[in-house]
């Protein structure tokens, strides 16, 4: 079983590149994002990125800095399948993952007037917001010294393979792929 972890910026591509691992690979996916919406929605809460990122950092700071990600690494176990996990947001859950074996980390970053755009097109319950708060969502999530709250800037630095995302969805795609030879891996 391959596990290959994504994360990245806002809007700089993550679902993209999971919908190839999905479609095109074959790779069973597990999502950070639908994991705590099911979370807040089960507490009775507004689902957006400041409700998203609280409850985030409260199970974290209540179970482990890992704790979201142990919970779908544990699913993607159980179906022995290779697997994709989607958003990962703090180096406790990149050093979990890498203790397991077999994990790839895989960062993805676009210019933030683009990657802005794509949120605005994309339009889901956590998008709906101007340009200043998208850049200062982003701005708060990227360094933290607290474990337990998102750090960006740290889990991009402690990738394996980081991708940027200016261009089309074939670019993503095949710049992946090369990345993917040229580093000798299997997926």
């Amino acid at each position: 079983m391959v596990i290959i972890g994504i994360t990245g910026t806002l809007g700089a591509g993550k679902g993209t590149l999971v919908d190839y691992l999905i479609n095109e690979q074959e790779f069973a996916h597990y999502s950070a994002r639908e994991f705590l919406i099911r979370e807040i929605t089960r507490q009775g809460l507004e689902v957006n990125r400041d409700t998203m990122t609280t409850v985030a950092n409260k199970l974290r700071a209540l179970h482990s800095p890992a704790y979201v990600i142990e919970e779908l690494y544990s699913q993607a176990s159980e179906s022995g399948k290779n697997a994709v996990i989607e958003s990962i947001r703090t180096p406790g859950e990149i050093e979990f993952l890498k203790k397991q074996g077999n994990f790839i980390l895989v960062a993805i970053d676009a210019d933030p007037r683009i990657r802005y755009n794509r949120i605005s097109l994309r339009a889901s319950e956590t998008d709906h917001v101007s340009y200043e708060t998208f850049k200062n969502s982003e701005q708060r999530e990227f360094t933290t010294t607290d474990p337990n709250k998102q750090n960006l800037g740290k889990c991009i630095s402690m990738a394996d393979l980081v991708l940027n995302n200016n261009g089309t969805v074939e670019d993503l795609y095949t710049s992946f792929i090369r990345e993917i030879k040229l580093k000798g891996w299997s997926i």
